[in-house]
């Protein structure tokens, strides 16, 4: 959920509720040593867009998502998808936005081959780079790079999670999908892309740790999944789990209380009843004040949350 800047959120309070944009975000894992560990990313601070957090790879659905051309294998999109996203063409669109941001973002493609016996993917050729590349500046499509490659999208290597919705008080405003995604055999992420500047593989408990020390600037979103993580020792785990899950919409709304500002969560008491800032003006004061720097948090969470605070930063992704 994004706290934009102070003046952004509490002007769009008195305007009408901006509409939501469809994106997606895979949680990419990995087994170690010392348990699951998350591929995160840091975003540059010059991004309007999530500056300066460490987020997933992610980002929203683009009209091309929507292609029909992009070669599928694992089960049917209804299947997969289940009650996250009713709509089958969406719901495509979804995933295909989902493999295409990962692979845009760091390199690892969620694909294999159209046909034949499974192999690993070998993308460290001068090829695979430029094909990336192209990728980002839109000149090439993911079903034109599956077929160039002879792939097809591996649907059954995405686990959908949980669905996040951007406080109705923010301008720009998103309806994220976020899937778990075992990193494939063979593959390791590459080079960073232009919107980060920063990676690295982490175990949940440390990244939570550094978060709630004004360590590692982070969304609820992000955090929530780090935070359900916790509960699994394997990467098989998680991805055995997914498909029981009931995944319902969670939107936060942002209030001031005791010169502070919160989120409050569908399942907290007090947020059915919940009111935007009535002051504007202290209450511009009051998010400035909090997101003064490191170890003060822009975010604090609702009284039934544990550990999804975020620490100061301007950003604007769910």
């Amino acid at each position: 959920m994004p706290l934009s800047s102070p003046r952004g959120v509490l002007a769009a309070n008195a305007g009408p509720v901006a509409p939501l944009r469809d994106a997606s975000t895979v949680v990419l894992l990995r087994d170690a040593p010392g348990g699951i560990e998350a591929y995160v990313v840091k975003r540059v601070r010059t991004m309007a867009f999530a500056g300066g957090v460490f987020a997933f790879p992610g980002g929203r659905v683009d009209p091309a998502d929507s292609a029909v051309d992009v070669r599928w294998s694992g089960p049917p999109v209804g299947a997969l998808m289940g009650t996250l996203e009713p709509d089958p063409e969406l719901a495509r669109a979804l995933v295909s936005a989902a493999v295409r941001e990962t692979f845009e973002e760091c390199g690892v493609l969620l694909a294999g081959p159209a046909e034949g016996a499974e192999r690993p993917l070998d993308l460290t050729g001068p090829g695979w780079i430029a094909d990336r590349w192209a990728m980002e500046r839109r000149e090439l499509g993911l079903g034109e790079l599956l077929a160039r490659h002879e792939l097809a999208l591996r649907a059954q290597l995405l686990a959908p999670w949980a669905r996040w919705i951007t406080p109705e008080v923010e301008p720009r405003r998103y309806d994220t999908r976020f899937f778990m995604a075992a990193l494939p055999p063979g593959q390791t992420p590459g080079e960073l892309s232009g919107e980060a500047d920063r990676m690295e593989w982490i175990r949940p408990a440390e990244a939570l740790e550094r978060h709630t020390a004004g360590l590692m600037a982070m969304l609820p979103p992000t955090a929530s999944m780090l935070a359900d993580l916790l509960d699994y020792a394997t990467v098989a785990d998680v991805l055995a789990a997914a498909p029981g899950r009931a995944i319902a919409p969670i939107m936060p709304k942002i209030v001031i209380a005791d010169g502070a500002v919160h989120f409050l969560l569908p399942h907290d008491p007090e947020y059915a009843t919940a009111a935007p800032p009535a002051d504007p003006a202290s209450a511009t004061a009051i998010i400035a004040a909090t997101a003064a720097g490191p170890g003060h948090s822009a975010w604090t969470h609702g009284p039934n949350d544990a550990a999804l605070t975020t620490p100061s930063t301007t950003p604007e992704q769910v």
